[in-house]
């Protein structure tokens, strides 16, 4: 039950990736461009996935099992350390080139063309290579 349950959240969440737009590189991109021909429509979208976010978030944290049973897992961390400003540095630097985060990406995997391939590719390499460094103890 518990990974049916997953499916169709993945399922509601790529659908609104969808619908938000963030899986058009274009409309990503003049997002980004504050200098040029912004679009702040997805500003809208950020602003609702916050919103609910935190309102989830705050009642999951009140919470000890989730309504399927199993345990709630959050961060216990608050810490902003070089690892994490070295990620969303990566992170901001992929989505600006690329136009694509890896939720959008995966959700358009199958009718994006080969640059989500490529894309989706090099996200999976980099997690390899980055599984290997923690392994190998260099970061």
């Amino acid at each position: 039950m518990a990974n049916l349950i997953a499916l169709l959240a993945g399922v509601i969440f790529g659908l609104g990736l969808i619908v938000g737009g963030m899986t058009n590189p274009a409309k990503v991109l003049a997002f980004l461009d504050i200098t040029g021909d912004w679009d702040p429509s997805l500003a809208f979208v950020m602003m609702g996935a916050i919103a609910i976010g935190f309102f989830a978030f705050r009642a999951a944290a009140r919470q000890s099992s989730s309504l399927l049973g199993l345990p709630v897992q959050l961060p216990a961390t608050t810490l902003i350390d070089r690892k994490l400003v070295a990620g969303a540095v990566i992170f901001g630097a992929g989505w600006g080139l690329a136009g694509f985060c890896p939720g959008p990406a995966v959700a358009s995997v199958l009718t994006g063309g080969s640059a989500v391939g490529i894309f989706v590719a090099s996200m999976l390499a980099g997690m390899g290579l980055h599984t290997l460094a923690v392994r190998r103890g260099w970061i």
